[in-house]
C-alpha cells in the first residue's frame, strides 16, 4: 500500500532472485547488510522522513540535504560512498497537466536503495508489484535501473498524444482551419516545451550514470541505461521536431489570416473605388449655395439617378477591365 502516515511508504529486502520481503521501520532498523538488498521508498512530505535521513549517519550530508531540496533537477552525483541520482516522470495523476513532471531521488549505496518522492509515482507502484510477484530487481543497480525504465516507458504515451494532437491541428489548418486553433496550437507548444526542459538533463543524467566508475552498477545494468539515454535522446529529438512542426502550422495559420485580412481590404478597396465617385457628385449636389442644376426641374431626380447609375457602372466596367474584380 502506498502511504503509511510516518514517511515510510514501503521498504523490501530483496532476496536476489526477483522477489522481496516487506518490512516496516522496525524490519529497516534491524536491517543488515548481510540479509540483502534493501529498499526504502519514502514520502518527501512526511516530518519522519526528514528526520529518519538526518539521523542516518551512513548517509552523506550533501546527498541527503539534495534529496530533500524542494527544486531539483535530473542528475547524477558521484560520492565516495554512493550515487545521488534525481530523475523525473510525467505526472499522470487524474487532472494534472503531464509536463508538470514528479521528481524521484534516489540514493544508491552498496545493499541499500533509499528513494524519496512528494507526489504519487506509479513507477514505484510497478516495481513494488514486480517484487510481490517475483520479477523484480535482483540487486540495487538493477532497482535503479528498473525505476528508471519505468519512467521513461510511462512518456512514450503522452509524447504519442503530443503527436497526435499535432496531427490533427495540421489537417484542420489544411482543411480550411478555425479561430480556436492558434490557442491550442500554443498550449501544445507550451507543453512541448516544458516537457523538454524536464526531460534533455535526464538524459544527460543517465549517459553520466551509465559512465560513472562504480562497482555498483554491473556491466549488464550499464548497458540498459545506455539503452535508456538512446530513448530519452529520440524523445527530446520527437519534441524539437514537434515544436519545429508547431511553428511551421503556427506560420501557415498566420500567412492564411494575412491573406484573408488582404481579401477583406481590398473588397473594402474596391466598395470604395466605385462608391467615391458617388458620394462626391451627390457631395456637390447637396451644398447649400445657389446654382445648382435642376433644383428646379421635375426631372432632376431622374437625371441624377441615371447619372449615379452610369457613374456607378462605369466604375465597374473599369475595374474588371483591369481584371480587379
Amino acid at each position: 500500500m502506498d502511504g503509511s502516515g510516518d514517511g515510510l511508504l514501503y521498504a523490501y529486502v530483496l532476496d536476489g532472485r526477483g522477489g522481496g520481503r516487506q518490512v516496516g521501520w522496525d524490519g529497516v532498523r534491524a536491517w543488515k547488510p548481510e540479509q540483502g538488498t534493501l529498499w526504502l521508498h519514502l514520502d518527501r512530505g512526511e516530518p519522519d522522513s526528514e528526520a529518519w535521513l538526518g539521523a542516518d549517519t551512513t548517509l552523506h550530508e550533501l546527498a541527503s540535504d539534495a534529496m530533500l531540496a524542494e527544486e531539483t533537477r535530473p542528475r547524477c552525483v558521484p560520492f565516495r560512498d554512493g550515487l545521488l541520482i534525481i530523475l523525473r516522470g510525467v505526472n499522470l495523476s487524474p487532472g494534472a497537466d503531464p509536463e508538470d513532471m514528479v521528481s524521484l531521488r534516489i540514493w544508491l549505496e552498496g545493499g541499500r536503495v533509499i528513494t524519496l518522492r512528494r507526489r504519487q509515482l506509479l513507477a514505484a507502484q510497478d516495481v513494488q508489484a514486480d517484487l510481490e510477484a517475483g520479477n523484480g530487481p535482483a540487486s540495487s543497480g538493477a532497482l535503479v535501473v528498473m525505476f528508471a525504465a519505468r519512467l521513461i516507458e510511462r512518456m512514450g504515451p503522452v509524447m504519442e498524444g503530443l503527436d497526435e494532437q499535432l496531427d490533427a491541428i495540421e489537417v484542420e489548418a489544411i482543411e480550411g482551419g478555425s479561430d480556436s486553433l492558434r490557442p491550442r496550437l500554443a498550449d501544445l507548444r507550451r507543453q512541448a516545451i516544458a516537457l523538454r526542459r524536464h526531460i534533455a538533463p535526464q538524459r544527460e543524467a543517465l549517459s553520466g550514470l551509465a559512465l560513472t566508475p562504480t562497482a555498483l552498477l554491473t556491466d549488464a545494468d550499464r548497458l540498459k541505461l545506455r539503452e535508456l539515454g538512446d530513448r530519452v535522446t529520440r524523445y527530446v529529438e520527437d519534441l524539437d521536431a514537434l515544436r519545429e512542426r508547431a511553428a511551421v502550422t503556427n506560420d501557415e495559420l498566420s500567412t492564411r489570416l494575412a491573406e484573408s485580412m488582404n481579401r477583406r481590404m481590398f473588397l473594402l478597396s474596391l466598395v470604395a473605388a466605385v462608391f467615391l465617385p458617388l458620394g462626391l457628385l451627390t457631395g456637390l449636389l447637396g451644398i447649400n449655395v445657389g446654382g445648382i442644376p435642376g433644383t428646379n426641374s421635375e426631372w432632376g431626380f431622374a437625371v441624377v439617378t441615371a447619372i449615379l447609375l452610369v457613374s456607378g457602372g462605369g466604375a465597374v466596367w473599369l475595374l474588371r477591365a483591369r481584371h480587379l474584380v
